[in-house]
């Protein structure tokens, strides 16, 4: 699903996961940065810059509370990079990081 980040100049991204807000599809709102909680991005090989530089600043800047990047490797899920938006200066601060190896973590 798009996620409409601005409006001037034009701006949507389509997250991997996003959790929102409900919208009035009676009213035929459509997602925008207003309604996000949480998006998160799955890094691939070709998403890396994207990802973690790009998107990070656009989803800050948007106003999006928490942004979540996830890193695979060949088991799954290895790692779980998570921020919180510093509203103060619209930057995304690092809240901590899931790593698949550490114990009481990530499953297996």
């Amino acid at each position: 699903m798009d996620l409409r980040l601005r409006d001037v100049p034009l701006l949507n991204r389509r997250p991997d996961v996003a959790l929102y807000r409900c919208l009035d599809r009676e009213r035929s709102e459509r997602l925008r940065a207003e309604h996000a909680l949480l998006v998160v991005e799955i890094v691939s090989s070709g998403s890396e810059t994207q990802d973690t530089t790009d998107k990070l600043g656009e989803y800050a800047k948007a106003g999006i509370p928490h942004y979540w990047i996830v890193r695979l490797d060949s088991t799954g899920v290895s790692a779980i990079e998570r921020y919180r938006l510093d509203r103060a200066a619209m930057l995304y601060k690092h809240i901590g990081t899931l790593m698949k190896d550490e114990p009481g973590r990530l499953p297996s």
